[in-house]
């Protein structure tokens, strides 16, 4: 950060009623005591964010600065003039002044040798205890003499004015790569914490020859590491919380020469409709210190229920990844054996796992298929198709093709498998067919990870060109195949298709030089 700015920020600062790096208890107990939250019957805190129960893409920018403008993919990024930012970033700091204030030091980057320091200052207690739980907490050492390279202020009372600070709205997530800070102001949603953080990894990491990747990340018994890519909702935390495997993380992984490694210090999971007998992991990691987010909680018992969508479907609850049974610590691991693409395709036509090879891997990579599910973005109310690049599209500030060819290199130096994985719907698209179930999904992921995989036949799909086995233990055989699953089979077809020409669409438009990647696409009947 420039000097200026330090100066500003620590004198802000040191006027205001500034708590630094409180326990959880603290901070549990400043948030009850300002009613920012309510305890639950199992100690988490449970806290409502009003109309913004989800994430504001629409209000996402990147400061246009000298030293970053020929890097950023502007396609995907939203640009604010530097001299908005920094009069929004004055407004800030004096909005600041004099108020109560929690103030989180930390990591993101669970290698040391590619970790950012990080602060947070927020003017909610609990969200500070959110960035304290989802970011990596540091020893009572490494906090002596800490200094943050990339400060993030998070200001949800405060409102921009559009035609002042040239935001869309008064809501604001603006990135100063110079600055280096992050302005979130305008909503309580928790979540753009993380994503502007992994943002951040997204545009850094590359630069040191380490591909930044939305997935999660565990690792087997005999070392074999995992990777599960996928937007929100597609199941990333979910099947990477597997009791026969140790979690690396959960949503955010570099790989650098010497393996994976998490960016984050702890969990971010969707629990709508969660069960203690579904998700054992997830339930059990909701206690006190835990963070949840719009969960509906009965004010007599205090017990959370989980079906209650009332708020959102978007429901969330953030915890330390040492809540998970058997979590490595610290987040790092070797290469991946394999690699997992999650998406949840509301067409209900894509096959519950196929195998891909190289320039199918590369293709699906590029094309980030899946289904935007409802609550995960602000107006999103039911699922929407979406192809969103490197199952990540809204968190990478670089152009598409840098993360594509570091995932190429990393798939030939590590001779990965790659899987292409449907937990969206079987039997029908949405409102017709259902979702897969989960125990299925289960059983096939643990069949790729164990080899099993390696040992049936397969079936090439006529539509999808992915090869698909024709049998895997503890799934019925017509499930894997999708058109079984469909009484009309004439309108599978037709929905089959209808998807393979917006594949091909999307590409084209996208990448329209990748000419020798668009071959392993799907084709048009």
């Amino acid at each position: 950060m420039e000097a200026k700015t330090v100066k500003r920020l620590s004198e802000v600062l040191a006027g205001a009623n500034a708590h630094y790096n409180l326990a959880v208890p603290k901070l549990i107990e400043e948030a009850v005591k300002r009613g920012e939250g309510v305890l639950t019957d199992k100690g988490a805190l449970n806290a409502l964010t009003g109309k913004f129960t989800g994430r504001s893409p629409k209000d996402k920018f990147i400061v246009d600065e000298p030293s970053v403008h020929d890097k950023i993919d502007w396609a995907n990024n939203k640009p604010i003039q530097i001299e908005k930012f920094e009069q929004l970033h004055a407004e800030v700091l004096a909005y600041l002044e004099n108020k109560e204030l929690y103030v989180f030091d930390g990591f993101a980057g669970a290698d040391r040798s590619f970790r950012l320091p990080i602060r947070v200052v927020s003017e909610f207690a609990w969200h500070n205890l959110f960035a304290h739980q989802l970011f990596i907490r540091p020893t009572v050492e490494e906090l002596k003499g800490l200094q943050a390279d990339f400060t993030v202020i998070y200001v949800p009372n405060f409102k921009a004015n559009p035609e002042v600070h040239g935001t869309n709205s008064d809501t604001f997530i603006i990135i100063s790569f110079e600055q280096k800070v992050v302005l979130i102001g305008g909503t309580e949603y928790a979540g753009e914490m993380k994503k502007s953080i992994f943002s951040v990894m997204n545009m850094l990491l590359p630069e040191r020859n380490v591909l930044s990747m939305h997935c999660s990340a565990n690792v087997g018994r005999d070392g074999d590491v995992a990777l599960f890519f996928g937007l929100s909702g597609t199941g990333k935390t979910t099947l990477s919380a597997d009791s026969d495997r140790r979690l690396i993380g959960d949503d955010e992984h570099g790989w650098s020469d010497q393996g994976v490694f998490n960016i984050e210090g702890g969990c971010y999971a969707k629990c709508i409709r969660l069960s203690e007998q579904g998700e054992p992991q997830i339930w059990n990691a909701i206690n006190f210190g835990a963070v949840l987010e719009n969960v509906v909680v009965d004010h007599a018992s205090g017990m959370a229920n989980y079906d209650d969508d009332r708020y959102t479907e978007n429901t969330r609850a953030a915890y330390p990844v040492e809540s998970i049974p058997g979590a490595v610590i610290p987040g790092v691991g070797g290469h991946p054996n394999v690699i997992l693409f999650l998406t949840a395709d509301s067409f209900g036509v894509i096959p519950p796992i196929s195998k891909l090879n190289k320039e199918q891997a590369m293709y699906h990579f590029l094309s980030g298929y899946t289904s935007k599910m409802a609550g995960t973005e602000r107006g999103v109310t039911r699922p929407l198709s979406e192809f969103s690049t490197c199952f990540g599209s809204p968190f990478l500030p670089l152009r598409p093709i840098v993360y594509a060819e570091m995932l190429g290199k990393k798939i030939d130096e590590s001779n990965a498998l790659v899987y292409l994985v449907n937990t969206g719907w079987t039997g029908g698209p949405v409102g017709v067919g259902s979702r897969m179930k989960l125990a299925f999904t289960r059983a096939m992921v643990t069949a790729a990870l164990h080899g099993e995989l390696e040992k049936v036949e397969y079936a090439t799909d006529p539509v999808f060109g992915v090869q698909v086995p024709t049998t895997c233990p503890g799934v019925p055989s017509e499930v894997l195949q999708p058109r079984q699953t469909w009484t009309d089979k004439d309108a599978y077809d037709q929905q089959a298709n209808e998807l393979a020409k917006l594949f091909q669409a999307n590409f084209a438009k996208k990448f329209p030089k990748a000419t020798d990647i668009s071959q392993a696409g799907p084709v048009v009947k």
